[in-house]
């Protein structure tokens, strides 16, 4: 690599500037290498996984010896096998690897057939003698909370006295609406590969957010030390937190295999298998109760939220906790009242995903504030407008944190005006009141997104950095890369640190013999922590070769600039490869370490008090949609959006990140329908049965913008913001835009009862309902 022109003004791919994706031209041309495209090792064996086919149910007999004989076939492994514990899961206990005799849920593993071949494994498979003793089994969340099934104990936040203030107030509002869960539908699917080393060591790939994780749930199911196994992820495709904790029971069933037959092992599920047996957005059923003045402000608010959980704890208390953490939203309630009830259901564990229960909690504000607004028959807007957090008074949260950063009304105001909202509106009216079949919405909502893991110990990260003789740089970290562009934010943050051009720093694979200990990539904390972390390893090497040259040269620290590709000392300037070649001829370290603790941060998980969140994250959207009232058939056909990033560390990849939010929040919201059956089997597992939205889907118009005036209140990495998961729930407006065209159909003298996702049968029952209750409620009794 040759050294760029000493004279060079400015840095190549500086922080704060746009530059593209690291693996964005290699993804383009199918040459970005992911675990399925690593060479396949001499002598690779392969795993498939037999699952049960009962929700819930005995295992009465497990005969796998005709499974044994089979052509192909190595090792079939049990629960019997595993020489350490059956257990995988990130917090709990509670997640056997392989079944111990009981199933909880479709899809549940019972054993792994280890063969040459995919194609043998999965034959072999079939021939296993299996009776179940079937037990009562809890599907629904409705199911559980009547039979009091719960996999924790429920929680409640408390403010004020919120059924007092319910009684007195002038108007009254109640809801229930159910939220449906969401499959990941990553492109890559779930896969490890395990190689077998020295003195029983093992060396794991494995698609995960998680690596420390995997290593730990590794090493506990083979009873080695943390120390004998290496996990390492260079890249995913896509995660969105379905990798944070469920990869290791299959980076465990590989690693097992390798261990016990000293040969290289494989699994990579299909499509169908990975929906089948992995977690999903937690679905919750919400029921909220309000008690507001004539101009729609909230004197006292309850919410229940009810969520499935699934077999298992998985994640389900912080996830939990973060969706009560967001009922608030952007809005005040001084009278408040938040239970949570955590549902055990005989079907898969749920996990984390993108908002990680955020956008469930923060629905039922959304669709409060609509119901108010149409019962006073005034502008949804106003009404949020308020009931919106202040800025030095009503400016604490139900869990008492202090709101310090509230940029909520600028961000809502500028995008009132900047997307026509006024005009909009009234133009929207008057097309309905001449449109008998196709009505339009309407709809702007904001966001508030509390930013740090609420485990306060995960918010911590690690880098080490290595400067070569020949300039060039080297930078490993805790963070992993699922497409969200976290390895060129932190490349740019070290470029900028050191002042040499981005093309001069690599970013190599996470791996947990480099950097130990580490978090996982989640919680929206990626670049907030490793960036921290980088730019701590980057200043202590930059500082080192500072005291260097001080010396070296004679001059005073003062007197040393770094500058883009070379340095000024004194009356000299040389190239930033001259100063690291004479460092070293002076046996100089080039080599150093990072560390960042969140700072701030504090919560009790007793009380559910105090400041789990370092900052929030703002952002607004204004979406329009057209439903067909004839057949249900609905499409957002416009939106707007305004989201704050504090101040950009990428432009480019933070409006990816906005764009790509939305879209996932709409699929969620409109077409993702997850549903199992009342045996507790999943009906949608494939492309064929659940709609991811597709490009065609995408808002014809679609104007997004980052907050020019956005900057990080907090010290984060060059004051930018999070940018991962925040932009999600800016398509509950999406949402809600179509129940304002449903809304039309009464003249908006009702809200509808829509449960999410808005697929045409249920918008056309919406649709139905709303009809009938029209022609049956009086005007004036609607226009109260």
């Amino acid at each position: 690599m040759r050294n760029p022109p000493a004279g060079t003004t400015e840095i190549r791919g500086r922080v704060n500037g746009g530059i593209v994706h690291d693996s964005a031209a290699k993804q383009a041309a199918g040459e970005a290498h992911y675990i399925d495209d690593i060479h396949e090792p001499k002598n690779l064996l392969h795993l498939y996984i037999a699952q049960s086919k009962k929700a819930h149910a005995k295992i009465i007999k497990l005969d796998v010896a005709n499974v044994r004989t089979r052509p192909g076939v190595v090792t079939v492994l049990t629960a019997e096998d595993v020489p350490g514990i059956n257990d995988a899961s990130p917090i709990a206990g509670d997640d056997p690897v392989f079944t111990d005799g009981l199933v909880e849920y479709v899809g549940q593993a019972l054993f792994a057939v280890v063969a040459e071949t995919l194609e043998q494994a999965r034959a072999a498979a079939a021939h296993a003698v299996i009776e179940y003793e079937e037990l009562p089994a809890i599907i629904t969340v409705e199911q559980a909370m009547a039979a009091g099934s719960y996999v924790l104990p429920s929680r409640e936040i408390k403010r004020g006295n919120a059924r007092d203030a319910i009684n007195a107030a002038e108007h009254k509002i109640s809801r229930t609406f159910e939220v449906g869960g969401q499959d990941h539908f990553y492109l890559e699917g779930q896969v490890a590969l395990a190689l077998p080393g020295e003195d029983g060591d093992i060396f794991v790939y494995s698609s995960t957010q998680h690596p420390t994780e995997v290593q730990h749930n590794v090493a506990k199911f083979l009873d080695l030390p943390d120390n004998a196994v290496t996990v390492q992820v260079r890249r995913m495709g896509g995660a969105f937190g379905g990798k944070e904790t469920q990869g290791a029971w299959f980076a465990a069933m590989a690693a097992l295999a390798a261990a016990k037959i000293g040969r290289p092992a494989k699994i990579r599920l299909d499509r169908d298998d990975d929906m089948v047996m992995t977690g999903k957005r937690h679905d919750f059923v919400v029921k909220f109760e309000a008690g507001f003045d004539k101009d729609g402000r909230v004197s006292g608010a309850e919410f229940i939220l009810a969520s499935r959980c699934g077999r298992s704890v998985d994640l389900s208390a912080s996830i939990n906790d973060r969706a009560m953490f967001h009922v608030d939203n952007c809005y005040y309630f001084e009278n408040v009242t938040i239970t949570s009830h955590r549902c055990k259901t005989h079907t898969v564990s749920n996990t984390a995903f993108r908002g990680f229960g955020g956008p469930q909690g923060m629905l039922a504000p959304e669709r409060m504030m609509d119901v108010i607004a149409t019962y006073l028959g005034r502008d949804p807007l106003e009404v949020r407008k308020i009931n919106l957090y202040g800025k030095k008074t009503r400016n604490i949260t139900p869990y008492q944190m202090t709101v310090e950063d509230n940029i909520a009304p600028e961000i809502i105001n500028e995008l009132e005006k900047s997307a026509d909202y006024v005009n909009r509106r009234v133009a929207i009216r008057a097309f309905n009141e001449t449109s008998p079949y196709l009505k339009k919405g309407l709809s702007l909502t904001p966001v508030k997104f509390g930013i740090s893991f609420t485990a306060t110990h995960m918010n911590q990260a690690g880098a080490l950095l290595h400067v070569y003789t020949d300039g060039s740089v080297m930078i490993n970290h805790g963070g992993t890369e699922m497409g969200q562009g976290l390895y060129i934010k932190v490349a740019q943050v070290v470029a900028e640190v050191l002042q040499v051009d981005i093309d001069r720093v690599k970013i190599t694979a996470t791996r947990t013999d480099k950097v130990p200990n580490t978090s996982p990539t989640a919680a929206s904390s990626g670049a907030d922590l490793n960036g921290k972390a980088a730019e701590a390893a980057a200043q202590t090497l930059k500082d080192r070769l500072i005291t260097f040259a001080t010396a070296h040269y004679n001059v005073a620290e003062h007197e040393i600039h770094f500058l883009p590709n070379r340095v000024r000392i004194g009356a000299t300037e040389i190239t930033f490869t001259e100063l690291v070649q004479q460092a070293y001829l002076n046996r100089i370290s080039l080599s150093a370490t990072g560390y960042y603790r969140t700072p701030k941060i504090h919560y009790d998980a007793e009380t559910l008090t105090g400041r789990p969140f370092y900052y929030f994250a703002y952002g607004a959207a204004l979406s329009e949609a057209v439903v067909d009232t004839l057949t249900g058939e609905n499409k957002i056909t416009a939106v707007d959006i305004l989201h704050d990033a504090g101040k950009s560390l990428n432009p480019y990849v933070d409006l990816g990140q906005i764009e790509g939010g939305y879209i996932q929040g709409m699929g969620w919201l409109t077409t993702e329908e997850l549903f199992f059956d009342a045996e507790g089997n999943l009906k949608t597992h494939a492309p064929s049965t659940y709609k991811i939205p597709a490009c065609s889907d995408r808002p014809a118009i679609f104007n997004m913008k980052i907050f020019d005036a956005g900057e990080n209140v907090e010290e984060t990495i060059y004051k930018s913001k999070a940018v991962g998961e925040p932009p999600l729930m800016l398509a509950i407006s999406a949402f809600n835009a179509i129940a304002d065209a449903i809304s039309s159909v009464s003249n908006y003298r009702l809200y509808p009862d829509l449960d999410a996702p808005a697929t045409p049968e249920r918008v056309l029952k919406a649709v139905q309902d709303m009809a009938d209750a029209a022609r049956q409620t009086p005007v004036v009794e609607a226009a109260q």
